[in-house]
């Protein structure tokens, strides 16, 4: 799923939901479930995501809606290899946006 969001240097939870179309009930559930994802919070208590906090819920978000892993599976996959996994979804998410670039293209024409 290629995603794509305006450069900021936070973005509201509300943001975050719609542009994965999911609830933000899942986004804060995540957030409780997987320590990699650790969104600022405001005076107020409103969450503000970092890119590294959209990256990560990418992340997530692949292993478990798009993969199948389960929660339990995709925290041990995170804890397990890290590095490995990170790494396959960078080259995962670049190829996306290459992808989505073309098609952009050829819509044009």
């Amino acid at each position: 799923m290629h995603v794509e969001f305006p450069d900021k240097s936070y973005y509201k939870i509300g943001e975050v939901a719609k542009a994965f179309n999911v609830n933000t009930s899942l986004i804060r559930f995540w957030e409780k479930e997987f320590d990699i994802i650790k969104p600022k919070k405001n005076a107020k208590g409103n969450r503000l995501f970092t890119p590294k906090d959209i990256s990560n819920f990418k992340l997530i978000y692949n292993l478990v809606k798009e993969r199948g892993f389960t929660l339990e599976g995709a925290k041990q996959k995170l804890k397990k290899n890290p590095e490995s996994t990170f790494d396959k979804h960078e080259i995962i998410t670049r190829l996306e946006a290459v992808k989505a670039e073309l098609i952009k293209i050829k819509n044009q024409l």
